[in-house]
């Protein structure tokens, strides 16, 4: 086998333990865990993915696309509150299969390509509540960042409802789907300024991807200050 075919086995080896590893454990899984799996050394591991940012990244690219997959899919239901609803059950579906995934929604991540598709996905987020909003089948004080908060309540469940997770998973999301529709509603609490959000999410980031849980940087690499271009413009998912 030659020193590149070599090399791309153990990064797919890498990229796969790491998909078994953290759709069981959650973006904070050891490191060492992973290498191990992948029947790599840690050394090995830290030369392809300098950080664990970039480890996620690579994972979950395609999971990401199946998060914008299901904002157009809702988009596409010519009505606005089943488009709203399946949006809301399949990305909670998807949140139950993988503790990933359920970490991943609900965070900000430093890597372009998740970014981009995070921009989509609430791009077509802000469109979906929108619309069910204009047609009145949406309790009026319901906010794209009331979405982030729910995400964030059902990966807490994820983490916890070992054994039934699909089915909790499931039960939680129809409850609150049914609390949401704008005849059953009755006046609640304020939401919590966008801001806020915003910054429980970069929280959420830096406690499970940042400094402290990043791999041993390589030779020459530096860690990466920039600030993803959405928690500037304020935007949430």
């Amino acid at each position: 086998m030659t020193l590149r075919a070599d090399a791309a086995r153990n990064r797919e080896a890498i990229v796969e333990a790491a998909r078994a590893v953290f759709a069981e454990q959650g973006l904070e899984a050891p490191l060492d865990d992973i290498a191990k799996r992948a029947g790599t050394g840690n050394a090995t591991l830290y030369r392809r993915f300098p950080t664990r940012a970039d480890l996620v990244a690579a994972v979950f690219a395609e999971r990401m696309a199946e998060h914008v997959d299901a904002v157009e899919a809702g988009l596409a239901d010519v009505d606005p509150w089943d488009g709203f609803a399946s949006y809301i059950r399949a990305v909670g579906a998807m949140q139950a299969r993988d503790r990933g995934i359920a970490d991943l929604v609900t965070m900000n991540v430093e890597a372009p390509e998740i970014e981009e598709l995070r921009t989509r996905a609430y791009e077509g987020l802000v469109r979906l509540v929108a619309r069910a909003h204009d047609a009145g089948v949406l309790r009026a004080d319901f906010t794209d960042q009331d979405v982030v908060l729910l995400l964030m309540a059902n990966a807490g469940l994820v983490e916890r409802a070992h054994g039934i997770t699909a089915e909790a998973s499931a039960r939680l999301l129809a409850l609150v789907l049914d609390g949401l529709r704008a005849g059953a509603a009755t006046a609640g609490p304020p939401a919590p300024p966008a801001g806020r959000v915003v910054a429980a999410m970069r929280r959420n980031g830096e406690r499970r991807l940042g400094c402290g849980s990043r791999p041993k940087p390589g030779p020459g690499s530096a860690p990466t200050t920039q600030t993803p271009h959405h928690f500037r413009e304020g935007r949430l998912t």
